[in-house]
């Protein structure tokens, strides 16, 4: 049973999260070693356990083919649809078995589990077994008092994940400092590579010999993030779940094509497409948008290749969302960018100058949104919310595009496209 006054929180995270995904509709692929790539098939950045011995993480995939080959390892281009359609069936399943939440990164979920009756052990693995009963993804659960703790308690879970059956609960002060003493200060939450290299100058070599360091001492010596993150690591709760992220003030949406583009036609399809994108994270944080900044630039690292880059700021005759007059900016904004001659290899979108609806105030004569436009586009947002994303969208999206992320090596969109469900003959 739980003390009423004393903090517990358990952080829930997916086992190697993008290459589980891979496997969930390809069983064939269960044994078989996984690395998921970069934009553009760029580079690792995600492994599958069985993949970690032969390939680190960033690595270049042009330069470890052979080595993939070699040992039988599957890539995969990034398939982010699939990947972020599966976090939020995760976090749905962990949300319905928690009182309350933190949703920290795509794979890792913090739940607070102050005042919970009953075994906690026994939760953790309730919400383990429902978690791959409901979306096929392992998780790991650390249990503990302190938010660092939990962390700490989940990487355990992962790491002896045969003896712990994959829930580790460290409440219990024997336990948590056997596994203080028996981890590396570098696997500490927030303790980087040259904080670790400074820490073990100062015979700091272990999670527990952080715990038990003067925190006035390493506040001075560092911050006070590592302060509160050694008296964490003591027992002493200094970080709470994080309330919902307030409203960005700027929304940015871009990538590298996966070709060059010459044609300003190509741009003014790939500039619409990221205006979409940006447009949609616009109406889900429910901002107005004031200006529009449109940027591209050629591949500056290419010595044979003649190099510009470009960005122009467009101002809104209002603040708005609606997706027909930002497109119509943006279209402006890249005509006064564009030069002919060159090779294009990225454009970007920005959304500055925003603002929640009510907090600006307008000239008594100046313009505002018409209230047409705020029903076309709740017609517009509906449509796309029940049929899928881009089944409405304005006349200068391609359906296709020659000049898109390269992803030579992706899975099928099982989930978010209808024309890529299992079929099961």
């Amino acid at each position: 049973m739980n003390s009423k006054h004393e903090s517990v929180f358990a952080l829930i995270d997916c086992n190697s999260f993008y290459a589980s995904c891979e496997r969930v509709f390809r069983p064939d692929l269960l044994r078989t070693p996984i690395v998921v790539l970069s934009n553009n098939d760029g580079c690792v950045v995600a492994r599958s356990a069985d993949a970690k011995p032969y390939v680190k993480m960033g690595e270049p995939y042009f330069k470890i083919k052979h080595i993939l080959k070699r040992h039988g390892i599957q890539a995969f281009s990034s398939n982010y649809a699939l990947y972020g359609d599966l976090s939020q069936r995760v976090m749905t399943v962990i949300e319905s078995l928690v009182p309350d939440s933190e949703t920290y990164s795509i794979d890792e979920k913090f739940a607070l589990l102050t005042g919970v009756p009953g075994d906690l052990e026994l939760l953790g693995r309730k919400i383990r077994a429902e978690v791959h009963q409901k979306t096929g993804i392992t998780v790991g659960v650390g249990i503990a008092h302190t938010k660092t703790l939990s962390k700490l308690a989940n990487y355990a879970s992962k790491r002896w994940q045969t003896q712990t059956g994959g829930v580790v609960d460290i409440r219990d002060s024997i336990r948590r400092d056997k596994l203080l003493k028996a981890v590396d200060v570098g696997e500490v939450w927030g303790i980087g590579r040259k904080l670790k290299a400074h820490l073990e100058g100062m015979k700091i070599l272990t999670a527990w010999d952080l715990s038990i360091a003067d925190p006035w001492m390493i506040r001075k010596t560092f911050s006070v993030v590592v302060e509160k993150t050694a008296r964490e690591l003591a027992g002493t709760s200094c970080l709470d779940l994080e309330e919902p992220d307030v409203p960005k003030q700027e929304i940015c949406c871009g990538r590298g094509f996966g070709k060059r583009v010459t044609e300003l036609v190509g741009l003014k399809e790939a500039v619409a497409t990221y205006m979409m994108r940006a447009a949609e994270k616009l109406r889900v944080q429910r901002s107005l948008c004031k200006r529009v900044r449109v940027s591209i630039r050629t591949g500056m690292f290419n010595p044979d290749e003649a190099k510009y880059a470009k960005g122009v700021m467009c101002e809104l005759p209002y603040p708005t969302d609606d997706i027909r007059l930002l497109t119509k900016a943006a279209m402006a904004a890249l005509d006064a960018a564009f030069r002919t001659g060159y090779a294009y290899s990225k454009a970007e979108v920005m959304l500055t100058d925003l603002c929640q609806r009510g907090e600006y105030t307008a000239d008594l004569f100046a313009l505002s949104q018409p209230a047409e436009a705020e029903r076309v586009m709740d017609v517009f947002e509906a449509i796309n919310r029940k049929w899928g994303r881009g089944t409405v969208h304005t006349g200068s999206v391609p359906i296709t595009a020659d000049w898109g992320m390269r992803r030579e090596l992706m899975s099928q969109s099982y989930t978010t496209r209808l024309d890529q469900l299992l079929e099961v003959q």
